[in-house]
């Protein structure tokens, strides 16, 4: 039986998961502009932190080449998946999606018959504008529903597969029918709900499914919030509201707020295609991961002893600030929470410093210094801040600020 031919272009977390997913039973080109991540790839290294991507590189018969030349492997595909990144630009005030037309307008100098599956995170009603653009039917929307770190087993594993098409061409309806059973074939889990819809609705699945996330990481942040200022246990609060099944303990662990690639950007991104539609909520949850993170900076400081508007008294303070990351085996601190606390605290005249590994140590961040001695950064620094607990701080408990309440040890 002759195997699909599929290009993913882009091997991050969502790129290579699904090039790895897909190469079990199709041949796959993985695109790729950084060498390194190429040559990586093709020594079936994986350049990502995500366990299960790195077990199946290893040991998995996968039919898998990683590629910089993206015009021989689009032109020989029967799908291009498209897994460009798109970051929020916050002048436009939307999703930049330059680096997913970059990838089209090559696809479309190379390739006339291949259905283009989009899997970066859109505006909605984006993909119809590309459809008007290209003057093309050949689009289907598939969003992604996965972990950072995590990204091939919620593959292997998925909650859902939704795939948006223009179900009135039957050309479109086929090749996303057929499109999900590649992503079902790949998948270990067995009778995965599937949803074929218009190309809009899957568009605002994924942006309504990660704001209601985002809504829920907010509203435990402000229990937190109430409860620290009111000198109540938080926990036994969380662990009382959760115990209704209609609550449920997911997603419920205090933190410096929402970040990381997804939330930030979908959330706004959300309130964006709000306009001109009646809303409190979008634009509360917006605003409330602003309002945690200026909280969490100011018990810090509080905690040092400052008195408002008087740079002075905590002058010869340092904090600490352990770990950039938004969380516990995570490689990413992009738009992390404890990031946007930090430029707070500076603003105050609060001096820092910083243990990450991933840094060099000595190096600097944003002017901060790094000390990835861990015994020298908790002896210079006078206050601990860290978004999740850690083992390791466990003898500096007495000037550890945290909001982690699930650690667990």
């Amino acid at each position: 039986m002759k195997k699909n031919v599929i290009a993913v272009a882009g091997t991050g977390y969502v790129g290579l998961s699904l090039a790895v997913l897909l190469a079990q039973h199709n041949k796959v080109y993985a695109v790729d502009i950084i060498k390194e991540k190429v040559d990586l790839i093709n020594k079936h290294v994986s350049p990502i932190q995500d366990s299960e991507i790195s077990d199946y590189l290893a040991n998995k018969e996968l039919d898998l080449v990683a590629t910089l030349d993206a015009k021989k492997a689009y032109s020989a595909a029967d799908y291009i998946v498209v897994a460009a990144p798109t970051n929020y630009d916050e002048e436009l005030d939307h999703f930049d999606t330059t680096a997913v037309e970059a990838v089209l307008d090559i696809v479309f100098s190379v390739n006339d018959h291949a259905f283009i599956i989009i899997k970066s995170t859109i505006p909605v009603g984006y993909t119809k504008s590309l459809e008007e653009k290209y003057k093309s039917k050949r689009f289907i929307f598939s969003p992604e529903f996965l972990r950072e770190t995590k990204a091939l087993y919620d593959n292997l594993y998925p909650s859902r597969i939704v795939i948006g098409c223009n179900k009135e061409d039957k050309n479109a309806l086929d090749a996303g029918i057929h499109f999900a059973n590649l992503l079902s074939e790949g998948a270990l889990k067995e009778n995965i709900p599937t949803l074929i819809t218009n190309i809009s609705e899957a568009e605002a699945i994924k942006l309504f499914s990660n704001t209601y996330l985002a809504l829920r990481v907010a509203y435990f942040n402000e229990l937190d919030t109430y409860a620290e200022l009111k000198g109540l246990n938080t926990k036994e609060i969380i662990d009382g509201v959760g115990l209704d099944d209609r609550i449920g303990s997911h997603y419920n662990n205090p933190s410096f707020g929402y970040g990381g690639y997804c939330l930030p950007k979908d959330t706004k991104q959300m309130l964006n295609n709000y306009k001109g539609v009646p809303q409190n909520i979008i634009g509360a949850i917006v605003n409330s991961n602003k309002t945690r993170k200026e909280h969490i900076a100011e018990q810090v400081l509080a905690k040092l002893g400052y008195i408002k508007g008087n740079k002075k008294s905590i002058k010869g303070k340092k904090a600490g600030i352990f770990r950039l990351t938004m969380k516990s085996g995570s490689d990413n601190f992009r738009s992390s929470s404890i990031q946007d606390v930090m430029n707070y605290l500076t603003r105050h005249g609060l001096e820092l410093i910083i243990f990450e590994p991933m840094l060099k140590d000595g190096s600097k961040f944003n002017g901060h210094l790094v000390i990835n001695d861990l015994e020298k950064f908790k002896t210079s620094a006078d206050i601990i801040v860290a978004n999740r607990h850690d083992k390791r701080l466990k003898d500096v408990e007495d000037k550890l600020y945290t909001r982690d309440l699930y650690f667990e040890n």
